[in-house]
C-alpha cells in the first residue's frame, strides 16, 4: 500500500481507509514474534552456536534485525526474510520470460531478475515430439520455435557456472500467445501448488509466474501446437479460412482478457496477494457493478475492491 497515489474524494479516502484498517486488524497475529522491524532484538540462544545469517547484525552481543520481515531459522542459520524484495528464484518455480537473445544452442531470457536465464536447446521438447539427440539442423532451426520478443513459460532447473538455467519438458511449458504479459511485485506471488488456472466461465488461461510475470491469455487445450504448425508449414500458401479462424480470438474473449488484465492491475496497485479466488472475485465484482473495462481503473472499483476483500477476510475467519 505504501505510495498508492489515487484521485480519490474526501468520502472515497475514508472509506478506503477504513476498509485498509479492518484489513490490518484481520490480519493473522499468530507469526507476530517473527515479525521485525529494524533495529528489534531477535531472541536466540548464544549457547547454541547460532550463524547469523542476512539480515542480522551482532550488536553489544545482541542480534538485531537490520530489515524489516520474517525471521527464518534454519538449524542454527537464523536470518530475516524481507517482505518487498526482487525474486530470488528456486528449482523448481514457474516462470515467465521474455526471449532477448537467440545464441549458439541457447536463448536467453528476461525474467525480472538481476541476471537472464538460459534455455538450452536440449532443455525442451522437440517440435517433432520424439526423444533424441539435438543435431545441427535443430540449431539452424532455433529461431522457428523461439525468437527475440516471444514470451515463454518454463520451469526453474538450477544454478550452473554459467548462470540461471530453465527447462520445458512438458507440453504446458513452451510460447504464449494471443494474452497479455502483466508485470507485478513479485512478493506478491506466493509459490502455490498449482500456478496454472483455466477460468472455464471467461474461457481465459492464467499463469501466476513466481516472477511476477503474470500471463492473461485465450485458453489453447494442450496439445502439441508446434509440432502442427511444422506439418503446415509447407502448405503455407494454401490457408483455409478454418486455419484464419483457428489464430483469431473472439471479441468476447478478447473483452475478457482485458478485464482480467485490469483486475490484476488493481490488485497490484492495492497490494493484495495474487491468488486464483481473489482475481475472480475482482472479476466477479467489475461484472456485478456493470461496470465498462476501462472503469475498473477509475477510483471508485479501488475502494470497492478494498471493501470486498476485507469483507471477504472477515467471513472467512468467522467461519473458522
Amino acid at each position: 500500500m505504501r505510495g498508492l497515489q489515487l484521485p480519490l474524494s474526501q468520502t472515497q479516502k475514508v472509506r478506503l481507509q477504513n476498509a485498509l484498517n479492518q484489513l490490518e486488524s484481520l490480519s493473522s497475529k499468530v507469526n507476530s514474534d517473527a515479525s521485525v522491524t529494524v533495529a528489534d532484538s531477535i531472541s536466540v540462544n548464544h549457547e547454541d552456536g547460532v550463524l547469523k545469517g542476512h539480515g542480522t547484525a551482532d550488536i553489544h552481543g545482541d542480534l538485531v534485525a537490520t530489515l524489516c520481515g520474517v525471521v527464518e531459522r534454519v538449524n542454527k542459520l537464523v536470518y530475516v526474510r524481507a517482505l518487498r524484495s526482487r525474486y530470488k528464484p528456486e528449482v523448481g518455480d514457474i516462470i515467465i520470460g521474455r526471449v532477448v537473445e537467440v545464441s549458439q544452442k541457447r536463448w536467453r531470457l528476461e525474467i525480472n531478475y538481476s541476471q537472464d536465464a538460459v534455455l538450452m536447446l536440449s532443455s525442451m521438447n522437440m517440435p517433432d515430439g520424439v526423444q533424441r539427440r539435438r543435431t545441427a539442423v535443430d540449431e539452424l532451426n532455433m529461431r522457428s520455435i523461439f525468437e527475440e520478443k516471444d514470451v515463454v513459460c518454463a520451469e526453474v532447473r538450477g544454478f550452473q557456472h554459467d548462470g540461471l538455467h530453465l527447462q520445458a519438458r512438458s507440453q504446458k511449458y513452451g510460447k504464449l500467445n494471443r494474452g497479455q504479459l502483466l508485470t507485478v511485485p513479485p512478493y506478491l506471488v506466493k509459490r502455490q501448488k498449482q500456478h496454472y488456472h483455466h477460468l472455464e466461465q471467461f474461457g481465459v488461461d492464467l499463469i501466476l509466474g513466481c516472477n511476477g510475470f503474470i500471463w492473461v491469455g485465450e485458453h489453447i487445450e494442450a496439445k502439441d501446437d508446434m509440432a502442427e504448425d511444422q506439418v503446415s508449414h509447407p502448405n503455407k500458401n494454401s490457408a483455409s479460412l478454418e486455419e484464419l479462424e483457428k489464430n483469431y480470438t473472439a471479441l468476447e474473449t478478447r473483452k475478457y482478457i482485458c478485464r482480467a488484465a485490469n483486475a490484476i492491475r488493481v490488485l497490484s496497485t492495492l497490494g493484495f496477494n495474487m491468488t486464483l479466488e481473489i482475481i475472480k472475485g475482482v472479476i466477479d465484482l467489475s461484472l456485478s457493478q456493470n461496470l465498462d473495462i476501462h472503469d475498473m481503473l477509475g477510483s471508485e472499483f479501488f475502494v470497492l475492491v478494498a471493501e470486498k476483500e476485507a469483507e471477504r477476510r472477515s467471513s472467512s475467519k468467522k467461519k473458522r
